[in-house]
């Protein structure tokens, strides 16, 4: 069966900036919904206007792995929604979070941080995306770095915990490095946060993106359904003596 997954989208930015809908006709979650559907992923979107967000319990529980951009209202989505992602995930949903979803309530949840502090710019600056740990399988078919031509800039220090994998570190024209791409496990779920994606720039018509994006998601998948015990337990039969 294809992997499935989610591409949520606050989609706000593509309805009112002409620049933004310029790059993006089909919205930031049509773009990336387009190439993994190439990619012979099964691919459902949402966005922040839908019902719940389009974000329902029967469309998660149909998710196998959801990505997540957001940047205007983080703080507009339902707590309950974040919650219903939340279990989702630690019951072995992959998470994608890209670029300032690092703010969103589900990032900041999982992460256990509640400040979104880093630097940033919007100065057209050009990114150098380099490949740290090259035998993850997230950069299969990647060259050891990646430039992207202008790219809004982040900076360090990002209040991120310690990241279990370090994928990706960018360096930027004007000097900064920054923690790019990262991962993390939770209960049986898997995150990885990618920080390339400005809605003023087509980083995501880009094909080396739009590779480690599909690459994430081979990875973040659940790979099996192992039922975990939980609570009290009497001793198993093979350990008595």
């Amino acid at each position: 069966m294809s992997i499935r997954v989610t591409v949520f989208n606050e989609y706000l930015h593509e309805t009112f900036d002409e620049k933004v809908r310029g790059i993006y006709p089909d919205g930031i979650h049509g773009t990336i919904a387009a190439f993994l559907k190439e990619a012979d992923f099964s691919v459902t979107t949402a966005t922040q206007n839908m019902e719940e967000h389009g974000l329902t319990e029967e469309v998660l529980a149909s998710t196998d792995v959801l990505i997540w951009w957001a940047h205007l209202i983080h703080d507009k989505v339902s707590d309950e929604v974040v919650e219903r992602v939340y279990e989702r995930v630690m019951e072995g949903m992959g998470l994608i979070v890209l670029h300032s979803g690092h703010a969103s309530k589900i990032f900041r949840k999982l992460m256990g941080t509640h400040t979104e502090r880093l630097r940033w710019r919007e100065s057209d600056d050009k990114e150098i995306l380099y490949v740290v740990n090259p035998s993850h399988d997230i950069v299969n078919g990647l060259a050891d770095h990646i430039v992207i031509p202008h790219e809004e800039t982040y900076g360090e220090y990002f209040d991120i915990p310690e990241p279990e994998e370090q994928i990706f570190i960018s360096w930027y024209e004007g000097g900064e490095v920054f923690r790019s791409g990262c991962t993390w496990r939770r209960g049986k779920g898997k995150i990885f946060y990618f920080k390339p994606g400005h809605e003023s720039y087509p980083i995501y018509h880009m094909k080396e993106i739009q590779k480690i994006i599909c690459n994430a998601v081979l990875w973040a998948a659940p790979k099996h359904n192992m039922t975990l015990t939980e609570g009290h337990t009497p001793i198993p039969m093979a350990e008595k003596k």
